[in-house]
């Protein structure tokens, strides 16, 4: 059995992580380094690392003399990010369901069940189960394709998570889990692509909405 040890940047990248998608740190706000370190307990070494990290992720902007703030969300961000979902993601799903085996199906199944459970719980933030979730569909389509959509995902995650604000959102983003999820596991690569098609424009089509607003 395989340990994994989480290295003191790894566990300050996920504080940090967790605290700007739930809005603690709201889009806009400087990272105060010294104020951070001391709330973590950690030295600038695994922060400084942390951050080019989320850097790295787009929740980051670093500036010369600045430092680093989080970077605003937008309409055109969004747009973008979701184009290009729609681009990639639902051939990627129909890839995966053509490609996948008995274990891939488990693994999906473990990951929907996992997202499903955090959505049972109040206040639960479960955008990164989420991510999971659709990645456990992309991964058999091939690594590159995978690499590829997990930088969109995590791209997308502070949408998908104002997406799921308003009441009702949680139930329908997770009847149309279930259905592009038995499409997938029965290896019907066309109507996991529609449906996959379906679920990322109609998130689209909320957040204009309320980034219009």
């Amino acid at each position: 059995m395989s340990i994994v040890v989480r290295t003191l940047s790894d566990q300050t990248y996920e504080v940090m992580r967790r605290k700007i998608l739930s809005g603690i740190i709201p889009p806009g706000m400087p990272v105060r380094q010294d104020v951070i370190a001391t709330e973590l307990g950690v030295s600038k070494i695994p922060l400084r690392e942390a951050l080019g990290r989320l850097e790295q992720d787009g929740l980051l902007i670093s500036y010369p003399n600045r430092g680093y703030v989080v970077r605003s969300m937008s309409m055109n961000e969004a747009t973008e990010v979701f184009d290009l979902r729609l681009k990639l993601e639902p051939g990627a799903m129909a890839s995966g369901a053509g490609r996948a085996n008995a274990a891939d199906h488990e693994a999906a199944r473990d990951a929907l069940a996992a997202l499903e459970k955090e959505q049972d719980q109040d206040g639960a933030d479960h955008v990164t189960q989420n991510r999971l979730f659709h990645l456990s569909m992309i991964r058999p389509a091939g690594p590159v394709t995978c690499q590829l959509l997990t930088r969109l995902l995590i791209l997308s995650e502070r949408y998908v998570r104002m997406h799921l604000e308003p009441k009702g959102r949680e139930d329908r983003a997770r009847r149309e889990h279930r259905a592009i999820l038995a499409a997938w596991t029965a290896g019907n690569a066309a109507e996991v692509e529609q449906l996959t098609r379906d679920h990322i424009r109609a998130t689209l089509d909320d957040l204009r909405e309320q980034l219009e607003e």
